[in-house]
């Protein structure tokens, strides 16, 4: 939920398998949640530890711009003495021409990630230089008019989880084509990062993290989510029709959304909020899960229109009631993915990240948060399916990957 949410005090005082338990089956939260007071891996003598995130691997080069919005016309969900919404979201896009790579998180996040949601992990301050990581996208670069309309693509993290923590699945699908869209949830973010230099961090959590307080917690971050979506989509609809937002914006940028094609994309609980998006919002075509269990009613009432579920190994139907329901009630195109090995945290850049900083510091739980699956066959699996699914449903262009068992990925299954 929060930052303090993952640190070893809140953990204290509720016992930590009671917040496991009831948080996974509140909302499958972001694999920083699933931290239980555990020792920080101290890091070698030296220099920290560097990481990198993979390359995309679409025809398109990348660009990216981080951008401020105001919704001036409701107050904010979870601050009520502030009169309006403030977000931050990056624009992911086919990029022409060049430019300063873009950092994997902006400087000050990058730093209180560092003090504050890395320890929880295992990772002692200090021991990863998260604000030296960079992503594969150019600042700024001009849209690539070769690329014509752009579908668009919501992306939201898990509760507590910045936006960026979607990278590697993000800058794949910007680099196949496709406008994506990331969304920091202010005051439910661990930390976010606005121009000014100015951070906002998480709201504290209640002293007591009972299952009733879990549920109701999720369910109001569920909403103030929900209502972002809709504003952000919005605001994308205006870049649309020409018309500017936010703050400078790359050459090539106006005009060039297509939001007559438009999916939603998320991790955790931003998996059930694309659910939920893609129930109540028409604008919306289709919709993905990674692996979040569904919070509120669309875990009774379901989609009409096409949704993709991807699974850790012991995320089941059967395990988990909402998915149950959801999918019974579910009725259009529809296919849920099992994925050998992986865990919570393999649908976020925990997968890439976490295997090259566990090499320099082995008392990182590596298999508590990613699981042992592969991490390089797990992102090439989830890149391919995702990008296929909206290439299915969002252009049109047909694919064998949904039809049955492959020799391609035979890590995943078709679960029917």
């Amino acid at each position: 939920m929060g930052a303090e949410a993952t640190g070893p005090s809140a953990v204290s005082k509720s016992p930590a398998s009671a917040v496991s338990k009831t948080a996974g089956k509140a909302a499958g939260l972001a694999a920083l949640m699933l931290a239980v007071s555990l020792p920080a891996a101290g890091a070698d003598a030296g220099s920290p530890i560097g990481v990198s995130l993979p390359a995309p691997g679409g025809p398109y080069p990348v660009g990216t711009v981080a951008m401020r919005l105001v919704d001036r016309s409701r107050p904010d969900p979870l601050v009520a003495a502030r009169p309006y919404r403030e977000l931050m979201i990056s624009l992911w896009y086919p990029a022409a021409g060049g430019g300063p790579l873009a950092p994997h998180m902006a400087p000050l996040a990058a730093a209180d990630w560092d003090r504050h949601s890395a320890p929880p992990l295992g990772i002692a301050k200090g021991s990863v230089a998260w604000v030296a990581t960079r992503t594969h996208a150019r600042v700024g670069a001009p849209v690539e008019p070769r690329a014509g309309k752009l579908p668009v693509v919501l992306f939201g993290s898990g509760d507590g989880g910045p936006r960026t923590l979607g990278t590697t699945l993000v800058e794949d699908l910007a680099s196949r084509g496709y406008l994506v869209v990331t969304v920091d949830h202010t005051y439910e973010a661990d930390q976010v990062e606005f121009p000014g230099r100015r951070l906002v961090r998480a709201l504290p959590l209640p002293a007591k993290l009972t299952p009733k307080v879990i549920a109701e917690l999720l369910a109001e971050h569920a909403a103030a989510r929900l209502a972002d979506m809709r504003y952000v989509l919005d605001q994308v609809t205006a870049l649309a029709h020409g018309r500017p937002i936010g703050g400078a914006l790359p050459t090539g940028m106006l005009g060039a959304p297509d939001v007559s094609r438009v999916g939603a994309l998320g991790q955790s609980l931003g998996g059930s909020v694309a659910a939920q998006l893609t129930r109540e919002d028409a604008r919306v075509d289709a919709g993905v899960n990674l692996d979040g269990a569904y919070v509120g009613p669309v875990a009774t009432y379901g989609v009409t229109r096409p949704f993709l579920q991807l699974a850790a190994e012991t995320h089941t139907r059967d395990s988990e009631p909402g998915w149950k329901s959801f999918w019974r009630a579910s009725t259009g195109w529809k296919r849920e993915l099992r994925f050998r090995g992986a865990a919570h945290g393999s649908f976020t850049d925990l997968q890439p990240l976490l295997p090259q900083i566990a090499v320099k510091l082995p008392k990182v739980p590596l298999a508590d948060y990613v699981g042992t699956i592969d991490p390089g066959r797990s992102v090439a699996a989830q890149r391919a399916y995702v990008g296929a699914f909206f290439d299915l449903h969002l252009r049109g262009r047909p694919t064998h990957l949904f039809e049955g068992p492959g020799t391609r990925f035979p890590e995943v299954s078709l679960i029917p």
